[in-house]
């Protein structure tokens, strides 16, 4: 393909605000200006209406470039719509260099109705600069393909997980962690619900969606229905039929995880790596990071977690041990979040490409740190059908089986310390000793457990950023609670999600304040204290 016909393949979104930019444009089309056709244009209300989830989202439809164009600074007629479009602007950019797809693709501009040409001269300009850089290797994500027969599936994923042996007998609603949050919510009245074929009814879809997936229920019920993952099958039926996913942070995440499924990406995903952190491509050992480098952009304007270090500081320990893992370049989203709320298509994807890169890359062992990424690699790849040539093991795991040969110590810790369990570790993968193991070689001032912990913890209050609504949050606020009342003054974790989310309470402007506590994952807490004896 000739360079002429490669640059008029070239897909260009412009999101337009409706004041000035928009009459400047429209001073274009009456004059007849030749206005490049690679460029489509959405008429926006103000430049700082456009998030980051919808800057985002061409990109995953296969745009070649994205163009934002607002007025200047001081002339916004939102008052802070420019300052807004420039962090929101800055943050995708740097997403988008994560990804591996170049910054250069998005830009952002301002033009008053005065200057047509100027925003003529700059659309060229931007096609120019799109062509050097070359079409996207982004393919457009598929679609679930719907099933012939929804009741039909339903009655068998009904049959998959014995939903029929549930006995209404309310142990589940009792423990539901939405449900004490004071949501009118019934696992057990949803079963039923779906069981007595109601699944189109509003509220049953509503409450599937809210489901936290947690686990709470499953490990209270006794009949053991596995609530969480036939929730999960149901979920995919639905988003096949109606596509709904309610997804929070505009389905940004969902975004970002489907355009990793396309073969040619290749993200940059490890260039913020510090130096001191020594890696070898010849190494058995292969870490596995997962998505936080991008929760850290994504959030970092009102919540600034910092979920990056727990990949740090899992790097550093390794190192500790002597173990210089490979890393993988354009290491992708493990899927989790796809699977759970119901995109089974695109997660399948996703387990192969990781898969096949991990298996090329000669590791035989991979260190997870994400607990969702464990549960991943651990049950649902092969619970999906698919072979691995590797062993996979938590970071939990590996540092209590290094640290029990001996002569490792460490240093005192001026802290009073409590525990937030993760529900994909504690619950879905019955790891609730390792963090204690860890924990209890440390030299805090003290460590005391929450009022709910180890099997019974409450969950951080949404999974798969999918759900979260005001009891998402008044779970959030209770369980810092429970961490306030043990008198500790350091929270620690062992999920970068846990992080974001209780972060999140503690913006709360009523109740942050008295809810504040340092949080840190267990990797940074032993990353600081370790030593040799």
């Amino acid at each position: 393909m000739g360079n002429d016909q490669a640059k008029k393949d070239l897909k260009i979104i412009l999101f337009l605000c409706s004041w000035g930019p928009h009459a400047a444009f429209q001073q274009l089309q009456d004059k007849d200006c030749r206005i490049p056709a690679q460029v489509k244009m959405v008429r926006i209300p103000c430049s700082g209406r456009v998030s980051k989830a919808l800057l985002f989202k061409p990109f995953e439809m296969g745009a070649d470039g994205v163009a934002l164009i607002g007025c200047g600074s001081g002339a916004c007629r939102y008052g802070v719509g420019s300052i807004t479009a420039e962090r929101n602007t800055a943050d995708t950019r740097r997403i988008l260099d994560l990804l591996g797809l170049s910054r250069k693709r998005l830009r952002l501009a301002a033009f008053s109705p005065e200057d047509p040409q100027g925003l003529l001269d700059f659309l060229n300009d931007f096609v120019e600069e799109v062509a050097a850089i070359g079409k996207s290797p982004v393919q457009r994500p598929s679609k679930p393909e719907q099933p012939a027969d929804s009741k039909a599936v339903i009655k068998e994923i009904i049959q998959k997980h014995d939903v029929y042996a549930c006995q209404d007998c309310g142990k589940c609603s009792s423990a539901c962690s939405l449900t004490l949050a004071g949501k009118q919510y019934s696992p057990r009245a949803m079963a039923n619900a779906i069981i007595g074929g109601k699944l189109d009814d509003p509220q049953v879809q509503k409450d599937v969606w809210a489901c936290l997936t947690c686990g709470i229920c499953y490990d209270r019920c006794p009949s053991a229905v596995n609530f969480p993952e036939f929730i999960r099958d149901v979920r995919a039926v639905l988003k096949s039929s109606n596509g709904n996913g309610n997804e929070a942070h505009g389905g940004f995440f969902g975004s970002l995880a489907r355009t990793m499924t396309s073969p040619e990406l290749k993200g940059r995903h490890w260039h913020w790596l510090p130096e001191d952190i020594k890696t070898d491509a010849q190494s058995k050992v292969l870490f596995f990071g997962g998505c936080a480098p991008y929760f850290d952009v994504f959030f970092k304007n009102h919540l600034a977690p910092a979920t990056l270090d727990s990949l740090k500081d899992s790097l550093r320990l390794l190192n500790f041990f002597d173990v210089h893992p490979i890393l993988l370049d354009d290491e992708r989203c493990c899927g989790h979040d796809l699977l759970w709320t119901g995109d089974r298509e695109n997660f399948l994807k996703l387990a192969k490409l990781n898969i096949e890169a991990i298996a090329e890359s000669g590791a035989e062992e991979v260190i997870v740190s994400c607990p969702e990424g464990y549960r991943t690699f651990v049950k649902d790849y092969p619970e999906a059908g698919l072979e691995m040539p590797f062993k996979v093991t938590h970071i939990h795991e590996f540092l209590e089986r290094e640290i029990s040969k001996g002569s490792v110590g460490f240093k005192p810790l001026d802290k009073k310390i409590t525990f937030q369990d993760s529900c994909r570790l504690s619950r879905h993968m019955e790891m609730t000793d390792s963090a204690r193991k860890l924990i209890n070689r440390l030299a805090p001032e003290s460590f005391t457990e929450m009022q709910d912990s180890g099997a019974g913890a409450i969950c951080c209050g949404n999974c798969g950023w999918s759900g979260c609504d005001s009891f998402s949050k008044a779970l959030q606020v209770k369980r810092l609670r429970q961490a306030k009342e043990t008198q500790g003054d350091l929270l620690v974790t062992s999920c970068p999600k846990c992080q974001v989310h209780l972060r999140c309470a503690m913006q709360d402007p009523f109740f942050g304040k008295d809810l504040e506590i340092e949080m840190m994952d267990l990797t940074s807490v032993m990353a600081k204290t370790i030593c040799w004896e």
